[in-house]
């Protein structure tokens, strides 16, 4: 139970203003999801805890932002698949064509060293991550973004942005 002074969550409400936005200007939603026991999705997809969903209307059936869970049906290798995601597992959601969207505070309830990128949410045969791989960020393909930063910029010179292509989100210390 949320305590009176608090509320419930934002996140919900802000998933959907955020699909909404990107609906109403032709964007494609999408939300990178942490994946545990509570979330239903191919595993086959799954990398290092994380799978990311287009959950624009075309790419699904019977969508429903609801306030505890996202469900609806996609096609996964031309097999219709029952998707289910706890709102708290949405780690981001962004638009696929420009990289606007907001990012999301992993699950706290999450099991110790179950975080994304931890040794111990490896999928068996994944690659193990590289050091700066501790926090999602939302990064655009523009000169401005400075790609990944190091927790102390001065030691290390700021890469070059991407060229081209659509943005991506990284994980940055």
């Amino acid at each position: 139970m949320t305590p009176a002074n608090t509320g419930t969550s934002t996140r919900p409400y802000l998933i959907r203003a955020l699909h909404d936005w990107c609906t109403d200007n032709g964007f494609t939603p999408y939300v990178a999801v942490f994946v545990d026991a509570s979330v239903q999705v191919p595993a086959e997809y799954v990398k290092n805890n994380e799978i990311v969903l287009n959950i624009g209307f075309e790419a699904t059936t019977g969508l429903k932002l609801g306030n505890e869970l996202i469900e609806f049906r996609a096609r996964f290798g031309g097999a219709s698949r029952e998707i289910v995601v706890p709102v708290d597992h949405v780690i981001a959601i962004y638009a696929r064509e420009n990289g606007q969207g907001m990012a999301f505070p992993v699950p706290t309830d999450a099991p110790a060293g179950m975080a994304p990128g931890s040794e111990a949410a490896q999928q068996p045969g994944s690659p193990a991550p590289g050091p700066k791989s501790r926090k999602l960020t939302l990064a655009d393909s523009t000169p401005s973004a400075g790609g990944d930063a190091s927790t102390d910029p001065a030691d290390e010179p700021s890469p070059e942005p991407p060229s081209g292509g659509r943005p991506t989100l990284k994980r940055i210390k």
